[in-house]
């Protein structure tokens, strides 16, 4: 005869019903992993659309950069909602913010010619090292 003590019971408990969560959200999820990253780039690629958009707006004084905006940040508001269906939201935020980040940069660079000083460029990293800081060595357990 087995005995487990309380802790010990309540532990498996808590192994087993994650488990369970774990297989029917698998067996739920259609979606391959290739699949989640391709929707998660259309959604940065919607956002950076969106922000260029925003730049030649205006302030919203011309209509067609504002609709735009408009298209552009709701497509990748729903994009980014399909890939947290399957990812963790930590994870898929923190690559949609810093892949976001990047291309916004090389979109002022291109189109503005926007120039990098070692400030931004310093400021830039330092967001990209907290990124991969929070979601990569930290701790906390993902949901």
């Amino acid at each position: 005869m087995i005995h487990y003590s309380i802790s010990e019971n309540e532990n498996l408990w808590k192994f087993a019903r994650r488990r369970k969560r774990a297989e029917g959200f698998i067996q739920q999820s259609k979606i391959t992993v290739m699949q989640t990253l391709l929707i998660l780039f259309f959604a940065i690629l919607s956002e950076v659309i969106g922000t260029v958009a925003l730049k030649l707006s205006n302030g919203f004084t011309k209509p067609m950069p504002s609709v735009v905006v408009v298209i552009g940040y709701s497509a990748s508001f729903y994009l980014l909602s399909l890939a947290l269906k399957v990812m963790p939201i930590g994870v898929a935020y923190a690559i949609w913010s810093g892949v976001g980040l990047i291309l916004t940069v090389i979109a002022g660079m291109i189109l503005w010619r926007e120039t990098l000083d070692w400030a931004r460029v310093i400021g830039i990293i330092l967001i990209l090292v907290g990124i991969v800081f929070i979601n990569v060595i930290s701790k906390s357990p993902a949901h």
